[in-house]
């Protein structure tokens, strides 16, 4: 499986890897990877990869293999580098560095509106949760206020790992019903937003993140629209 790079430093822009595998749709899998895959809601990573004689080739998505693996998917066309091949990836920082901002802030959209996630979606320009909320909020600007409230807390965002029976054993911890838990390795890494005396979110979590809060921004609240008899999808913008 590929070692995943942006596991332990999100905030890394590029790095070198070496090719392992080719695929016939002009896939690339590395032994180590600084992109991430489209999943848990997150959109894949773009960029490019460079290596020897000036070679370079544009990355237009990342996908998770079915092992378990990080595959870079390449345009169409483009030349591409043989297994065993030593690449530098670099990614589309600004795009990453959105989905970073905006995968903290949903998670701080968690918070804000406590109740059982059932979908969620991560791009550069816009977020959203799916909330099993069978009656609309009655005031959307208050919502707005707390969330943007949160952020401007400057609350330090860090990660920890626990076992997957620790897992098992807390099953609060699990917000989202619609996506699986990241477990099947024996650990799960749980991401933390909190200060020196309060703990404002605690989940288990394999997308990246900012190391502060206060780097998401002021977001923006957009429509909250019924889904199916339950369900409410609240969608929020990065300014």
């Amino acid at each position: 499986m590929t070692e995943l790079l942006f596991r332990n430093d999100a905030y890394l822009k590029s790095a070198v890897g070496s090719v392992i595998l080719v695929s016939d749709q002009s896939g690339i899998v590395f032994d180590k990877s600084v992109f991430y895959p489209n999943s848990g809601g997150q959109a894949g990573d773009i960029g490019e990869i460079t290596w020897f004689d000036g070679n370079c080739c544009p990355i237009n998505n990342t996908v998770k293999t079915d092992d378990g693996s990080v595959m870079l998917m390449a345009s169409e066309g483009a030349k591409l580098p043989a297994v065993g091949t030593a690449c530098q990836q670099i990614l589309n920082w600004e795009k990453r560095y959105r989905h970073m901002r905006m995968h903290t802030a949903l998670h701080l959209l968690s918070v804000v509106i406590p109740l059982p996630v059932t979908g969620g979606q991560i791009t550069s320009e816009k977020g959203r949760l799916d909330f099993d909320m069978p009656d609309a909020p009655e005031d959307k600007q208050l919502l707005e206020d707390q969330l943007n409230n949160l952020i401007a807390g400057d609350y330090s965002v860090t990660t920890s790992w626990i076992s997957d029976s620790e897992l098992m054993e807390n099953p609060g911890l699990v917000k989202t019903m619609s996506v699986k838990p990241p477990i099947g390795t024996g650990k799960v890494r749980l991401v933390k937003i909190a200060n020196d005396s309060q703990i404002i979110d605690l989940q288990p979590c394999g997308g990246t993140h900012v190391q502060r809060t206060s780097e998401i921004g002021p977001i923006t609240f957009g429509k909250i629209e019924k889904k199916g008899r339950q369900n409410r999808r609240v969608s929020i913008r990065l300014s």
